[in-house]
């Protein structure tokens, strides 16, 4: 952990500045601004707090404003904003229309109900998860296989000592192999990590079927585990919960729904519905 305003700030520094568009004099300023002199209220811990299936809502910016409050809110139902353990905000410009100003605008919509926005971009650079941080984001995507271990490694600790949580991103085996060294290492950071499968292909961005059953049974037990993409209906959830989910992260599918809230209440009383079928056949095995 950083000792703020000690040679060890100074050694962070130096340690995650990378490449040539960000220099010395702008980490150092948003690193102050980030101080827990400065911070305030911003440094609370961002853990993802669900013990039962939830859903992990994505949002950009090429839905109309009325969309997007409607996927931020959605129908609370009656255990209100837990439902929605986060809201994944794109803020990659070039493919998805993305920016920190949605950023800035879905964290503002969403404090009120208590609930994260998680910065999902192409994260090179601990220099974007401070970006993030002062726009307002709760966690941070880490796509595991985009960068150096390395480098990898220093961008997760830049969000863990920001108490923010990390979803690492895994599409095959080796990056779960990787994955389970990445959290065997945080120990003291398992409620701030969590480890998610995207079913899409990276390149064509087409959803890879069977993906997500496949690569269920070898994900890290010791965090929360998210299924991303290529769920779309509430039988979907169900099976996403029966193969050892905790978590499945929507975005087509809200978005384009005439009614998301309905489509999503429906995704959680299936999923957790699997979960306790699941509960009671173990506890019989």
């Amino acid at each position: 952990m950083v000792e703020w305003g000690s040679t060890s700030e100074q050694t962070t520094l130096d340690r995650y500045i990378r490449g040539e568009n960000v220099s010395k004099a702008q980490f150092e300023q948003v690193w102050k601004k980030l101080s827990p002199g400065n911070i305030g209220d911003l440094v609370s811990e961002n853990s993802i707090y669900t013990d039962f299936f939830a859903a992990v809502r994505e949002v950009n910016s090429r839905l109309p404003a009325a969309a997007r409050i409607r996927v931020f809110g959605g129908d609370p139902g009656p255990e209100g904003s837990r439902d929605t353990a986060a809201v994944s905000i794109l803020t990659e410009p070039s493919r998805f229309d993305g920016s920190l100003a949605d950023l800035e605008a879905g964290a503002s919509a969403l404090a009120p109900l208590n609930v994260p926005a998680m910065r999902k971009d192409f994260l090179v650079d601990a220099y974007q998860v401070l970006e993030g941080r002062l726009a307002g984001a709760g966690g941070v995507l880490a796509i595991i296989r985009m960068l150096p271990r390395q480098e990898l490694e220093q961008l997760i600790d830049a969000a863990l000592e920001l108490q923010m949580f990390v979803l690492l991103e895994a599409f095959d085996t080796m990056d779960i192999d990787l994955a389970h060294t990445l959290v065997n290492s945080r120990s003291d950071h398992h409620h701030l990590l969590l480890v998610g499968v995207n079913s899409r292909d990276l390149a064509t961005l087409k959803v890879v079927p069977g993906r997500l059953d496949a690569l269920a049974p070898q994900l890290p037990t010791a965090v929360k585990r998210v299924a991303e993409s290529g769920v779309a209906t509430a039988e979907d959830a169900a099976r996403m919960a029966a193969c050892g989910y905790d978590l499945a992260l929507v975005g087509s599918a809200l978005m384009s729904a005439t009614d998301p809230a309905r489509l999503a209440r429906a995704m959680l009383v299936q999923g957790r519905a699997a979960v306790s079928a699941r509960a009671r056949s173990a506890g019989h095995a």
